[in-house]
């Protein structure tokens, strides 16, 4: 039985440098960073990537106030998506759209939020918000996008730290493959900014990072890299099989074209580089390519000393003599978006199918030895032959690993 063939017909995101796929890209290839200064409750002035979308183009103002961040950032991107989409949602049975939003971790601001709150009253638990139950269930993101879209069919969040976002689209994929739904909305959210445990976490681990300019702290692959910048955004796409697609004339970005999904089974927080290889190896497989047939290799590295070297070795062992396959990262430009980062990152690079330009990794000042692939692509954008697929990495604690590839979409 041949399988249905899935494609990307929408793409809405807000990023730290961008409300839209066209603002993400330029600031892309144009090196405009967006880390910026940020108060942390206890913790003082640090940085983190910070978005600045009006929540208010698809919401209601009680709707954003007894709602969560998380749910106002799916809310705007699932509408964005929707609307590049070029659908008439209005007549797509309700019933027959799925929601797959992955996410790193959902109620910790809006517990942090209430408890502080809550302390200016003495602990009073009268003064509890009785919006607590549904602003921190898990499924909250999803729950609230399919609540404003009016969406009746499956709503739910994907829990696969900072993999998540990948994920997002392999399960919206493979729900499509089965006829459970007909429209899928899917991709990643994060609203991590907002609470001060991340922060406090990542410098208790000596992984957070710091600079004397903003915008130069999150730097993947240099030598001088000293952790992560944690950022906020969120990046959704519609999902259709390609039959509905064309039947509909609809603008497609690219065909989901494979997937692998491991886990490291080793520690809480150290990545496994044999088993993030493996993830990679699989999802080529799985595509029916060979290594020499990737032409981007998005990375995840998220500016942290090891990390980045054992995924640079990874890298190293699958792609052995792909001349004509370039490596960069978006981290470098927006932080580390955590649940939303696979789906952002993917997005960053899908315009390549067209103008065939790959965007830096950015803050290179000196390669790190120990991260120096071929045809990594520093600091300037780089022109090439040619680009049919582009392979996206996501890892995440606890040892979750995830790749997709987007091929270049071909009737």
């Amino acid at each position: 039985m041949t399988l249905p063939r899935i494609v990307i017909t929408g793409v809405g995101l807000t990023a730290p440098n961008g409300n839209s796929l066209a603002e993400f890209r330029h600031n892309l290839l144009h090196g405009v960073a967006g880390v910026e200064p940020y108060d942390v409750r206890y913790m003082g002035r640090l940085v983190a990537g910070v978005c600045h979308f009006d929540p208010l183009k698809h919401q209601r103002k009680k709707e954003v106030r007894v709602g969560t961040r998380a749910g106002s950032i799916s809310i705007y991107c699932a509408r964005e998506a929707l609307a590049d989409s070029g659908l008439n949602f209005e007549a797509v049975p309700k019933d027959r759209v799925g929601i797959y939003i992955g996410c790193t971790e959902h109620g910790n601001v809006e517990t942090e939020n209430e408890i502080y709150a809550l302390s200016k009253f003495n602990y009073d638990t009268k003064y509890w918000s009785h919006y607590h139950n549904p602003r921190t269930v898990a499924n909250n993101p999803a729950g609230e996008t399919s609540l404003n879209l009016g969406v009746t069919g499956p709503a739910y969040t994907i829990g696969a730290a900072c993999a998540a976002g990948n994920l997002g689209l392999i399960h919206a994929a493979q729900m499509l493959r089965l006829g459970e739904v007909d429209l899928a909305l899917c991709g990643g959210v994060s609203e991590s900014i907002g609470t001060f445990g991340i922060f406090a976490a990542f410098k208790s681990q000596g992984a957070l990072a710091h600079h004397s300019d903003p915008k130069k702290a999150s730097r993947p692959f240099d030598k001088a890299r000293n952790g992560i910048v944690i950022s906020e955004g969120g990046c959704l796409y519609t999902l259709e099989r390609l039959d509905d697609a064309l039947a509909r004339g609809a603008k497609i970005y690219g065909e989901i074209a494979g997937y692998h999904v491991n886990s490291d089974a080793s520690d809480y927080v150290l990545p496994n580089p044999a088993r993030q290889s493996e993830c990679v190896a699989r999802s080529i497989a799985h595509a029916g390519l060979a290594p020499r047939d990737i032409h981007i290799v998005n990375t995840h590295a998220t500016a942290t000393p090891l990390g980045d070297i054992q995924e640079a070795q990874g890298l190293a062992q699958v792609f052995v003599d792909c001349p004509d396959t370039f490596i960069n990262n978006t981290k470098s430009f927006i932080g580390h978006a955590m649940g939303a980062a696979g789906a952002l990152e993917l997005a960053g690079n899908l315009p390549s199918f067209d103008d065939l330009v790959v965007h830096p990794t950015i803050n290179v000042d000196e390669l790190d030895p120990q991260c120096a692939l071929p045809n990594l692509v520093l600091n300037q954008p780089v022109k090439v032959k040619r680009v049919d697929a582009i392979l996206n990495n996501s890892f995440g604690m606890l040892g979750i690993n995830s790749t997709l590839i987007v091929k270049r979409f071909v009737a």
